[in-house]
């Protein structure tokens, strides 16, 4: 493309190559990734002050009557055509920041679970102290436009939701969500614990109490999380380790693990006489032995003990292994109707700083299971320790605005930021009342925008993982799969970094990321692209660093090849811009030149319109990447003469030359694309190709198109020929591509500068092909 060289030329003293400095990018990306984090922290401060505040005020009103909006009932009218109660006229309207879903962006709703009844006096009372987090859930969003749900979790049970939204049940009529059970809130009203679960197996367990405590042990799991650790005991005469290769050990409550434990509860039966001593022995000596590992949560511990009753309180046991300091506490679940044992039972919990709780039906179980969950959060109550925790990345599909909230792909993965409320009451002070856990989800998406994808080059790319190793993003994490990539992967939430990283035989780098350190590492990898079907053999430097405040860290991974360096022009803004609203020009959807997401006048806006309003200085508010649309202005400079090169070759084709050629396109590593169709769009043989169904031809959050990548890798003015089968339609397409590589010529001075680089790194900046049909099988 003699024009691009010929352009390139008369800027040529302009342009300069810089080689990446992978340890100050990572650190400047987590100072980036704090500042967002820390803002969405900031927002659910100011819920909690409010919070507490609202019930330090209110005087709780056994008789209290209060019509509030209920997410079930709102818009719903009985026969007579009049609203039903607690439902009322709530205005909903489609928002795009919500994905189009109709919300109300004046006022939260409030959910209570099928369970429940929905004009409890308590739940009655705390809908309406917390009626005052509506004026903060709006104050939030104006402060910080690109948040999206926002909550409140009530230890009551019932959920405060901000924008207000329709709830709808499934088609048993139920909604069988319950806050108290997401990870969100027992990660932000406990510290982590280590548990032993023991099941009473003996006789008098058979039948239906036998059902009940196996559905009991597996609610408790379901309280359990990434921090915690577990075994689970079942005893009558005898010991029987559940999982028995797991004796004398307890084990990380992630996904695996409790799906693994929850299988083996199913062969559990009734027998024999239940020997509570040997069992209690054997789980004060496992807390005891796992401790001393320093293997542990190393903060709460307890016993969870699901039986049908107790013939002695055991005291001599617990005078032994946990008194006088009470380390560990006892929950004892009674299971049945009959109560000739509870005395005992209550004895034990109240002697050792726990909780007693009778389960006579299987409805009673989440809602009894809960309870110990209130007791471990009094120490942090107590000490008002408002910790801000982390979720791992999810996919929540229980809520029903996340079974929409996708984006295009299927449904978004998120993590969430959550605090404890506490009452602040002085006769409750000492007593550790958990008010509730409030929330808001950050969807994985956001994290993405910070990372500036130019600077990391084609097989360059961020990645963060949190305290336990598990990715929170990385190009390797495909969670969903299925038609329409709707479906969920098992334990997806809990991939290791080991496992997409699976080079580092010795998890150096996973090690020194857990253990939130600063450093550089090394080695060759092998990466597929185009799904698979070609591999790549590169040589990556990874720059890692923690993310303050989270407990996330981030690492960056460059390509020695393709990423450590690249050149920097420099052109006037009026010809820049002249040349970046050319028609045939594009900016990569998914890049973020200049944040449109604060303020609601820009939501709107394309980022070239966002690109010119910024540099016409009359809107300081808006936030761009200066060094992006620098180089950005620069590309569409210097590639502006193809407009007229592929314009002069339609107007002068003859009918022999071209011939097939149905579509002529060029990026850069800035994200700039400029595509020339040679024929009308009806007549492309792929109608998504360069298209935002196209995830793999276009330039990416975390990729740059598949054509780009092949390219690059090619010898400067050679050609790659991809010759893909499109299945049932039978139709065979040749992509011809190559790479102009600018810096290549050794007269230039630059590519002097760099010689001992490796040029082809840095001079990957603009790639040319074009699309040719060969032919189709009738």
């Amino acid at each position: 493309m003699p024009f691009d060289l010929e352009k390139y030329k008369e800027f040529e003293r302009a342009v300069r190559v810089e080689e990446i400095d992978g340890l100050r990018l990572v650190k400047q990306l987590a100072q980036d990734m704090e500042e967002m984090f820390h803002k969405k922290a900031q927002a659910m401060k100011r819920l909690v002050e409010a919070a507490e505040e609202a019930h330090l005020q209110h005087e709780e009103d056994p008789d209290l009557q209060y019509e509030y909006f209920n997410a079930v009932l709102i818009n719903e009218v009985n026969e007579d055509g009049n609203s039903v109660e607690l439902g009322g006229e709530f205005v909903l309207q489609p928002n795009d920041h919500f994905n189009n879903l109709s919300v109300n962006l004046s006022l939260s709703v409030v959910q209570v679970p099928t369970n429940m009844y929905n004009k409890d006096s308590a739940i009655v009372n705390g809908v309406y102290w917390s009626e005052a987090l509506n004026k903060v859930f709006v104050d939030n969003f104006e402060k910080d436009p690109s948040l999206i749900w926002q909550y409140f979790g009530s230890a009551k049970g019932f959920f405060r939701q901000y924008p207000g939204i329709k709830w709808k049940p499934d088609e048993h009529g139920v909604i069988a969500f319950d806050c108290r059970n997401r990870k969100w809130y027992i990660q932000a009203a406990t510290s982590p614990k280590d548990v032993v679960i023991l099941v009473d197996v003996s006789g008098s367990m058979k039948g239906l109490r036998l059902t009940i405590a196996k559905q009991t042990v597996s609610s408790i799991l379901d309280t359990l999380g990434d921090d915690d650790f577990f075994n689970i005991i079942a005893y009558n005469e005898e010991l029987h380790y559940v999982e028995p290769c797991l004796n004398g050990t307890l084990v990380q409550a992630d996904v695996t693990n409790k799906d693994h434990f929850r299988e083996h509860l199913d062969k559990l039966f009734a027998q024999g006489i239940g020997m509570l001593d040997v069992g209690l022995t054997e789980a004060f000596n496992l807390l005891s032995d796992f401790n001393e590992t320093g293997r542990g949560s190393e903060c709460s511990q307890a016993i969870m003990l699901v039986t049908d009753g107790a013939v002695d309180t055991y005291d001599t046991i617990f005078a032994k292994y946990n008194w006088p300091d009470r380390k560990v506490r006892i929950f004892p679940y009674l299971i049945g109707r009959e109560s000739a044992f509870a005395d005992n039972l209550k004895w034990m919990a109240c002697a050792n700083k726990g909780y007693f709780t009778q389960i006579s039906t299987l409805a009673d179980v989440q809602e009894n299971v809960m309870e110990y969950l209130h007791v471990l959060s009094r120490p942090k109550v107590i000490d008002q320790e408002h910790d801000t925790v982390w979720t791992e990345a999810y996919v929540d599909s229980t809520l029903p605005q996340a079974q929409k909230l996708d984006n295009g792909q299927g449904p978004v993965l998120m993590t969430t930021v959550a605090m404890p409320v506490f009452s602040t009451k002085n006769e409750t002070r000492n007593r550790g009342i958990l008010l509730g856990v409030v929330g808001t989800d950050v969807p994985v998406s956001e994290l993405l925008k910070t990372i500036p994808k130019y600077k990391l080059g084609i097989h360059g790319y961020a990645f963060a993982i949190t305290n336990n190793g598990y990715i929170l993003t990385h190009p390797d994490l495909r969670p969903l799969y299925g038609d329409g990539k709707k479906r969920r992967k098992p334990n997806y939430s809990s991939v290791d970094l080991s496992e997409v990283e699976w080079e580092d035989k010795d998890d150096t780098l996973r090690n020194a990321m857990v253990n939130r350190k600063t450093g550089t590492f090394s080695m060759e990898v092998t990466k597929s692209i185009d799904k698979g079907k070609r591999v790549l053999v590169l040589h990556n430097d990874y720059y890692y660093t923690d993310i303050e405040g989270t407990p996330f860290s981030l690492g960056v991974a460059l390509s020695r090849g393709h990423g450590k360096y690249f050149f920097r022009g420099n052109v006037t803004i009026e010809e820049g811009l002249h040349d970046l609203e050319h028609p045939d020009v594009a900016l990569a959807d998914e890049w973020t030149y200049c944040n449109t997401d604060e303020n609601p006048d820009h939501r709107y806006m394309s980022q070239i319109e966002a690109i010119k309003l910024y540099l016409s200085g009359h809107e300081p508010q808006l936030k761009c990447d200066k060094e992006l649309v620098q180089e950005v202005l620069f590309d569409a400079v210097v590639t502006a003469p193809l407009e007229a090169y592929w314009t002069s070759l339609v107007l002068n084709k003859s009918e022999n030359s071209d011939k097939g050629v149905e579509i002529a396109y060029l990026g850069t590593r800035t994200g700039l694309s400029r595509i020339n169709l040679f024929v009308v769009p009806d007549e492309l043989t792929n109608q998504d190709f360069l298209t935002a169904e196209d995830k793999e031809g276009v330039f990416n959050a975390d990729h740059f198109p598949l054509w780009y990548k092949r390219a690059a890798e090619q010898v400067p003015g050679t050609f790659v020929y991809s010759l893909p089968f499109t299945g049932s339609e039978n139709k065979s397409v040749v992509l011809a591509s190559t790479a102009i590589q600018l810096l290549d010529e050794r007269k230039s001075p630059i590519a002097a500068d760099t010689e001992d680089a490796n040029v082809t790194g840095q001079a990957d900046d603009i790639i040319t092909t074009s699309r040719r049909t060969l032919f189709e099988s009738q």
